[in-house]
């Protein structure tokens, strides 16, 4: 399907991790799309792994409705898009925009059930664990070289991860994502 698209190039395939690992390494790719339940293979596992030595590489994955918890986790983890398989092909296209502009979406019929509507209002609330470390550093003032650092994590890293923030917190550089934060006691100056 993605080859009959002009804007998109499909740069490969893989049957397990380590196969999608080593297209990774080969291809540079934009956009992953991962079946949540390829066989043989920990797919959230793999996706952290990815994440860690891609944090560039943006997630469309394709799940079953029996993969909800699983789907869950990979959103919290950094995926960018959920699918159900039985998605239109305008539905796969869709996810693959957003997911190369970094935005979040998923299946009409799993949205309800991947994040409950209470939160889907709250600013800050598909905020990662390591987004809510790093802007918590953000507010303290820190720079992009001592986020680095603090965290052991490259500078390209950090800089991912804010554009991840303000994409999230709908801010328009950091200090207004800082600003956002404090407001929703996402973070505290203590």
């Amino acid at each position: 399907m993605i080859e009959n698209f002009p804007a998109y190039c499909l740069a490969g395939e893989a049957g397990s991790g380590p196969e999608l690992e080593a297209a990774v390494a080969a291809a540079a790719p934009d956009v992953v799309v991962l079946d949540l339940a390829m066989p043989g293979t920990d797919s959230l596992a793999t996706l952290l792994t990815l994440r860690e030595r891609w944090p560039a590489l943006r997630w469309v994955l394709l799940a079953e409705t029996s993969d909800i918890p699983l789907a869950r986790q990979a959103l919290a983890a950094g995926a960018n898009a959920v699918l159900l398989k039985t998605a239109s092909q305008q539905e796969v296209l869709d996810a693959l925009q957003a997911a190369v502009q970094g935005r979040h979406m998923c299946s009409a019929g799993l949205h309800g059930a991947l994040l409950p509507a209470a939160q889907a209002t709250e600013p800050g609330a598909d905020l990662t664990q390591r987004e809510r470390e790093l802007l918590a550093l953000l507010a303290r003032g820190l720079g992009n070289g001592d986020i680095s650092a603090r965290l052991a994590i490259a500078v390209p890293t950090v800089k991912f991860h804010i554009t991840n923030i303000m994409s999230k917190l709908q801010a328009a550089n950091r200090t207004a994502a800082v600003l956002v934060a404090l407001r929703h006691n996402i973070v505290r100056l203590d």
